[in-house]
C-alpha cells in the first residue's frame, strides 16, 4: 500500500489542502512540548558541524533553540529551518553596544538583517547572568535600549522582542513564592530594566535551575520535589499548592515582578536543566525523570499563571567538554557529541511528523 507521502507527493492539490490543514491545525492548537526549547551551547572541541547540530533539532521536532552569541555559522545553517531563536550578546560587548547607539546598529545588521527573514529570530538577549556589581551592569539598560532602536529601525518590533537573562541570585525573598522580591542590592539594577520590558512587551528572561536548589538544601528540599515527582502538594502557599521547586520558582519571580511594577511582564525560562554525573543527585536517571515531567508540567503553567505554558528552554544540547571548573558543568547535555541521545525525550511530535511530510511534500512543489 502506498504511503501518505506518496499518495499526496502525485497529487498537488492534495498538497495545497494538507498544507491548509495543518496551519489551521497548529494555529488552533498549543502543546506543552511547543514551549520547550533548546539553548545550543559550544564550549566544547568534538561537536558536529552546525548543519548536522540543526539536523537534529529537527529531526527531534525541537523548534526553538538558544544561541550564547551571533555565531555566522550557526545563523547560516539556521537559513529555512524555521527554528525560532534567542540569540544572545556577550557580555564582553555590552559596554561597547550602551556606549554607542551606531555600535548597536551595527550589531543588529550583522548578526540579525543580514540573515532575516531566513532566520526566525524571537528575542535578542542583551548578557547572560549580569550581577549588579558586575562591571557591565551599568550599561546593560542602555544597551538593551539601544538594541531596541536598532530593531525599530528596521520595523521589527513586533517580531523581535530585547530583553536580558537574569539567575535566581537577584532574588533576596523567595519561599514561599508569594514572598518573591529582589534584593535590596539587585533592586535599583533591576528594576530599571523590569520597566522596559514592561513598556516594551519583552518578556523577562530567567535562568531557573532546581538542580542547584536542591544540592544547597539537600536538608530542606526534597529530591521528589526538585523532580517533578512529588506524590503531592509539598509547598502550601496560601490558596496555593506547589508540586515541584521549578513552578516556586517561577511563581517567586512573577512575585517579584509584581512587587517592581512588572505584572504585565511574560518570564521565558532561558535555561535550565539536570545533569546526567558529576556532582551529587547527577546521575541519567534522575535527569530523565526530570526533563520527561518538566515537559509535562509546563503546558499547564504554574499555580500563579495556570494555564500558561512557561516557554522554557532545556540546558543544553550537548555535552560540552570545555565547560568547567566543576566536573559537573560538562554533563548537561540532552545528547552526546556523537549525537546519540542520553534520554527519552519526546519535545514535539507534531511538529517533528510536520517536518517529515513538508519535506516530502517540497519535492512536488
Amino acid at each position: 500500500m502506498a504511503s501518505f507521502c506518496e499518495i499526496i507527493a502525485d497529487k498537488p492539490y492534495v498538497v495545497s489542502a494538507f498544507l491548509l490543514l495543518g496551519l489551521l491545525t497548529m494555529s488552533s492548537k498549543t502543546t506543552g512540548a511547543e514551549s520547550i526549547g533548546v539553548c545550543y551551547g559550544r564550549v566544547a572541541n568534538n561537536l558536529p558541524p552546525d548543519p548536522e547540530v540543526i539536523s537534529l533539532y529537527q529531526a527531534n521536532g525541537i523548534t526553538r533553540m538558544r544561541i550564547f552569541d551571533p555565531n555566522p555559522p550557526t545563523l547560516q545553517a539556521l537559513k529555512g529551518s524555521n527554528i525560532e531563536l534567542i540569540v544572545g550578546v556577550r557580555n564582553q560587548d555590552i559596554q561597547s553596544l550602551g556606549n554607542d547607539v551606531a555600535a548597536a546598529a551595527a550589531w543588529v545588521q550583522n548578526n540579525v538583517l543580514n540573515f532575516f527573514p531566513d532566520v526566525k529570530f524571537r528575542y535578542i538577549a542583551v548578557g547572560n547572568e549580569i550581577k549588579p556589581q558586575d562591571a557591565e551592569a551599568k550599561y546593560v539598560l542602555a544597551a538593551m535600549k539601544n538594541m531596541k532602536t536598532a530593531i525599530a529601525s528596521a520595523n521589527l518590533l513586533d517580531q523581535i522582542k530585547v530583553s536580558t537573562a537574569i539567575d535566581m541570585s537577584l532574588l533576596g525573598s523567595s519561599y514561599p513564592p508569594s514572598t518573591g522580591s529582589f534584593s535590596d542590592a539587585a533592586s535599583s539594577y533591576i528594576y530599571p530594566i523590569i520597566a522596559f520590558l514592561a513598556s516594551n512587551g519583552s518578556p523577562f528572561l530567567a535562568n531557573v535551575y532546581p538542580y542547584f536548589s536542591y544540592i544547597g538544601d539537600t536538608k530542606d528540599i526534597s529530591l521528589g520535589y526538585a523532580l517533578f515527582a512529588a506524590p503531592g502538594v509539598t509547598v502550601q502557599d496560601g490558596a496555593l499548592g506547589y508540586t515541584n521547586l521549578f513552578a516556586a520558582a517561577v511563581d517567586a519571580l512573577y512575585s517579584a515582578l509584581e512587587k517592581a511594577g512588572g505584572s504585565s511582564v511574560e518570564i521565558v525560562v532561558s535555561e535550565t536543566g539536570w545533569p546526567s554525573e558529576g556532582g551529587e543527585g547527577a546521575t541519567v536517571e534522575n535527569a530523565s525523570t526530570c526533563y520527561k515531567n518538566l515537559i509535562d508540567s509546563v503546558k499547564g503553567g504554574t499555580p500563579k499563571r495556570r494555564g500558561k505554558p512557561v516557554e522554557t528552554y532545556l540546558f543544553a544540547m550537548f555535552d560540552e567538554n570545555q565547560k568547567g571548573p566543576a566536573e559537573i558543568e560538562r554533563h548537561f547535555g540532552l545528547f552526546s557529541p556523537d549525537k546519540q541521545p542520553k534520554y527519552q525525550i519526546r519535545f514535539n511530535e507534531k511538529n517533528k511528523v510536520l517536518a517529515n511530510i513538508c519535506t516530502r511534500i517540497k519535492k512536488v512543489i
